[in-house]
């Protein structure tokens, strides 16, 4: 068979009796019904006006029937999955951004983003879930909006999802993602996990957000195997989910990868009884302490990858064993070409600090509408990530930090992740983000933002002597705050960048 380039070439894959979609306590979908369903969504769609290229915002709660929503619609119209969440005026923001034809919602739904569809004139479409049906089996009912005008199955090069970057310090960026971008990001991500018809994955992970819905559900169905979808994360009960469902692997961002750690050794049974093969780690760097922590406790390799928006999500990743892991690292390219580039652009050799490049089928073309922010984010064909990085000469990439996020104190540049794990060395550290204060005669001062482990403790005096002893004197942060909880973005990443404003400190 020729390999996927369409949402629904991936589902065509499937064995028809294995199980595609499910969730916890409820029978799952199989491929066979998945195929069936996305017939009937393509039809459904096209009746109502509605076919490839027609933006459909879909505003639902986590759980199978969110994946299968953005799968089947994907299938017939272009995806904008949206958070959930949000209020009124960021759902006008979004939906009048998106130039969306249609909102798909629960039948009742209570959302804000239903007045704001009627009052901008986009077409309402309810999804129901028949009674004891499988997980995501869905109806979609509304009412036509006239012919659509390209009906049919979406093609390669249509559009299969649109995601806003998330703009933390200006108006976030449209990122459209074809068939082609995200099927290639499934079977480069298939591909690093040697995912089989046999993995279930357990996914926690919101899916209005890139790292669900690629890592966690399409490279799922681009192996033919399965992912149960849970209503979202939630530190006390993944561990029931996993003694219930059984999954051979889960992907979490490390914030979760954390709360899960502290609630383990409440868990012994469980965690002794799971069968993960491995679990994977992504959007954010993932502490080495952390890592050899989870290690030990789920006797299985974590495998930290780098992944954004605008790659489809996954560039890198560390391979699995027997070959060689390095925490601490992103690991080695996955999928596309990835290179260092010099500010002038010019391709560093091993070794030389500069930004991450990337270029292959799972990058988008450009953003919507944007001809300032594509040219200052595309040189000589490869795509500037923002981040800068190392690559060693066997191809591992380390990340130092984001460029936004490099700390210049009076000329001195200082990467926030270098400061971060010196002090999660201290026994009583849980979790640190350390960020940009402004400061007056210097530009920029170090700080950082602390958790203690419970009943554990420590002073700010403490923590920088200890600091001090592994960082030159300009890299110990001058601030300390100790917190119960950091404040995390809506997919639960910590966020440097504006952190200080948040605490009450610029």
């Amino acid at each position: 068979m020729t390999d996927a380039t369409t949402m629904l070439d991936l589902i065509n894959a499937g064995a028809g009796e294995d199980a595609a979609i499910g969730a916890p306590e409820r029978n799952a979908l199989s491929y066979a019904a998945l195929r069936e369903l996305s017939a009937n969504v393509i039809e459904t769609l096209n009746s109502l006006g509605i076919g490839r290229g027609d933006r459909v915002a879909i505003v639902l709660p986590n759980g199978p029937e969110m994946a299968s929503a953005f799968v089947t619609v994907a299938c017939a119209a272009t995806t904008a999955p949206l958070n959930p969440d949000y209020k009124a005026e960021e759902f006008e923001f979004y939906l009048e951004d998106l130039k969306a034809k249609a909102l798909i919602v629960e039948k009742g739904s209570k959302s804000p983003a239903v007045d704001v569809a009627k009052k901008l004139g986009v077409s309402l479409i309810e999804l129901t879930v028949p009674e004891n049906a499988p997980a995501g089996l869905i109806e979609l009912v509304g009412a036509p909006v006239g012919d659509a005008g390209s009906p049919g199955k979406a093609e390669a090069e249509d559009i299969a999802l649109i995601l806003h970057t998330s703009g933390t310090t200006s108006r976030p960026k449209i990122v459209p993602l074809s068939h082609r971008n995200v099927t290639a990001s499934a079977r480069n991500i298939a591909h690093s996990l040697a995912l089989t018809p046999t993995d279930k994955c357990l996914n926690i992970m919101p899916l209005f957000h890139i790292h669900g819905l690629i890592a966690a559900v399409l490279s799922s169905l681009k192996a033919g195997a399965s992912v149960t979808c849970t209503p979202g994360f939630n530190a006390l009960k993944v561990f029931g989910w996993i003694d219930e469902e059984k999954p051979s692997w889960y992907t979490a961002v490390p914030t979760m990868h954390q709360a899960i750690l502290a609630r383990g050794a409440r868990n012994e049974a469980i965690v002794k009884a799971a069968k993960l093969r491995f679990i994977r780690s992504s959007s954010a760097s993932l502490p080495p302490q952390v890592m050899a922590a989870l290690e030990e406790m789920w006797h299985c390799p974590v495998i930290e990858a780098y992944g954004m928006t605008e790659a489809s999500h996954q560039m890198a990743a560390n391979p699995l064993p027997p070959a060689r892991r390095i925490p601490g690292s992103v690991g080695i390219a996955s999928g596309p070409e990835v290179a260092i580039m010099s500010e002038d652009g010019l391709l560093l050799k091993a070794g030389e600090t500069g930004e991450i490049v990337i270029r292959g089928e799972n990058v988008t073309t450009g953003y919507e509408n944007n001809p300032k922010a594509n040219a200052e984010a595309f040189t000589n064909g490869w795509f500037r990530t923002g981040d800068q990085g190392i690559m060693s000469a066997d191809g591992y990439l380390s990340l130092t930090g984001r460029l936004k996020e490099i700390i210049n104190r009076g000329g001195e540049k200082i990467s926030p992740r270098e400061v971060d794990e010196v002090l999660m060395n201290h026994p009583a550290v849980e979790q640190v983000v350390t960020f940009a204060l402004p400061h007056e005669k210097l530009g920029e001062e170090v700080a950082a933002a602390i958790v203690l482990r419970d009943g554990q403790q420590a002073t700010e005096a403490e923590l920088r002597d200890f600091a001090a002893k592994s960082l030159a004197a300009f890299k110990v942060p001058r601030s300390i705050t100790l917190l119960d909880e950091i404040p995390k973005g809506a997919t639960g990443k910590l966020q440097r960048i504006g952190l200080a404003e948040k605490l009450g400190l610029a």
